[in-house]
């Protein structure tokens, strides 16, 4: 008699897919805090002023952003390396899709009020319009 369950992962498999997917977060962890040393190190140079702080602030937060969709992402990874069958990838993957979706909405949003926030203070670019 057939199973109602056909596809089931062998948890020898898991196993190695979640060993993967946490060399592989920690190999991102390292790659953005040297990304973070390096952007602080450059904006270190740059003058305090109005302009600089916007600027800032905008980078500090993208790079948050960036952490928290990574992470989102790595977590993902790790529930669909332990699901059992396609019922549990199909619903990880649909969770992670509507959670993600509403996650960039609202970033998106926070991101334009501080590049607006930022925008007065910033120099006017060769090219740009003047406001």
């Amino acid at each position: 008699m057939a199973q109602n369950n056909p596809f089931e992962m062998p948890q020898q498999l898991r196993e190695l897919a979640e060993k993967n997917v946490e060399q592989a977060r920690n190999s991102y962890t390292q790659l953005l805090e040297a990304m973070g040393k390096a952007a602080g190190m450059w904006t270190a140079g740059i003058p305090q002023n109005e302009a600089s702080s916007g600027f800032k602030t905008v980078q500090e937060r993208a790079t948050r952003f960036a952490k928290q969709n990574a992470d989102a992402c790595f977590n993902m990874a790790n529930e669909l390396a332990a699901a059992k069958d396609i019922q549990d990838i199909m619903g990880i993957q649909s969770r992670y899709a509507q959670v993600q979706m509403q996650a960039f909405a609202t970033q998106a949003q926070e991101m334009g009020r501080l590049l607006m926030a930022a925008a007065p203070n910033m120099p006017n670019m060769p090219g740009m319009p003047k406001g």
